[in-house]
């Protein structure tokens, strides 16, 4: 028979042994979340105590300054790297060999899609300094529409089988690559992003 003394002495020894391994009881979460977390500072009683808070927590002038300094010459790093063409500096669709290949390409042909931007603008103005033109201009840029679009297949036709030279492992062609190199072909060369690493007629 079990008396209550052998019972109570046996839940002793058990909780002994389930705290055997590590030697003492195992903390309550409240109890250990607290600890971690330290002390939690009272809630500010006024706004001007509110004001205060916010304006330790911000720093001084002096720090904010210098931060916003650090910010600013870091983002122009980044911007120089980029415009360097460092690969982990740039937009996704810029990364990698191949579209860097791609961008070789375009930078060192004479397009004739570059100059859509400026002469489009010249067009425009001619129209509203002459509104009798507007005839003649909206022709003038239906044509220019048209050896774009031209032009723009042959380049993506030019990128696709010249990458698939370079890098016949390549998943990276087809309508994208063509289009990517057709954007790039478009801009004003100086400002193309990243710049050009090759000069216009330079073998690629």
């Amino acid at each position: 028979m079990v008396t209550n003394g052998d019972s109570a002495a046996s839940s002793t020894r058990a909780a002994a042994t389930a705290t055997a391994g590590k030697g003492r009881p195992t903390p309550k979460r409240r109890d250990a979340q607290g600890k971690r977390r330290g002390p939690i500072a009272p809630a500010p009683l006024t706004a001007k105590e509110a004001r205060a808070r916010r304006k330790a927590a911000r720093g001084t002038r002096a720090e904010r300054k210098a931060a916003s300094a650090k910010r600013r010459e870091a983002a122009a790093d980044r911007r120089e790297r980029m415009l360097a063409g460092e690969d982990k500096y740039l937009p996704p669709r810029d990364q990698g060999p191949v579209r860097a290949f791609v961008r070789d390409i375009v930078d060192a042909r004479r397009n004739l899609v570059g100059l859509f931007m400026p002469m489009a603008l010249v067009l425009i103005f001619s129209m509203f300094l002459a509104p009798a033109l507007q005839t003649v201009v909206t022709l003038a840029m239906l044509v220019m529409m048209l050896f774009m679009g031209i032009e723009g297949v042959l380049l993506g036709r030019v990128v696709n089988n010249r990458v698939r030279e370079r890098f016949p492992e390549t998943t990276d062609g087809g309508y994208r690559l063509g289009w990517y190199a057709f954007v790039r072909a478009s801009q004003i060369r100086k400002m193309r992003a990243p710049k050009p690493r090759v000069t216009p007629g330079e073998a690629v």
